[in-house]
């Protein structure tokens, strides 16, 4: 598994420049974005690449063909996607550092759960969608889900203010902690559930 992961990362040696570049451009040129957005569209670079750049090969076949399993295959997946966020919002924290971009560890936070709950909702796509149509099905559900979050927010926040008090209410610590046990949860039933299809795929 540990070789699928390091095959992954030298493979994506130009693709990180290109994550390099995204993060410089937004220091210099999009100083009102909020820093977990940046540490969000980083962490999400690669490892949505690697996906993409397999389901053009249809490089699954090969896969199987060498000694892993599928359980291997998608373990190495998950895994090396989490490592890729680690490595991109490290670079990306002494990128905005250097060019004096304002942030906090809550922003990194933030952007790493976010990754999470993105990751758990799209990679499982990869393995049950037909190649070619996964990039499709990726920008419909990123358009629905800004569309359903536009509405849902303005309804939250004039018609259910019991809740809007109760989260008002708790710690910040308690906060950060209920979000990360909610997208690991995700990203850990998203796992299994991109195992339990994959194994069963013909290929």
């Amino acid at each position: 598994m540990l070789n699928l992961i390091k095959k992954d990362l030298i493979i994506q040696k130009r693709e990180l420049l290109v994550s390099v570049a995204i993060v410089v451009f937004y220091a210099i040129f999009a100083r009102q974005l909020s820093p977990f957005f940046i540490f969000l569209v980083a962490s999400i670079f690669l490892p949505l690449n690697a996906y993409i750049n397999e389901e053009k090969t249809k490089i699954n076949i090969l896969w199987n063909s060498l000694p892993y399993t599928r359980k291997e295959i998608v373990a190495a997946k998950y895994a090396g996607a989490v490592l890729f966020m680690i490595l991109s919002i490290g670079v990306a924290g002494v990128i905005l550092y250097f060019f004096n971009y304002s942030y906090t560890i809550g922003d990194m936070a933030i952007g790493a759960g976010l990754f999470l709950i993105f990751a758990a909702f799209t990679f499982p796509l990869f393995y049950i969608l037909k190649p070619g149509y996964i990039g499709t099905a990726i920008m419909i559900g990123f358009l629905v889900f800004s569309f359903a979050l536009s509405s849902i927010v303005p309804f939250v926040t004039e018609n259910l203010t019991v809740i809007i008090h109760f989260f008002a209410s708790l710690s910040t610590l308690t906060l950060y902690l209920s979000g990360a046990m909610i997208a690991l949860s995700l990203y850990i039933i998203s796992w299994l559930v991109s195992q339990f299809i994959y194994e069963r795929k013909v290929f």
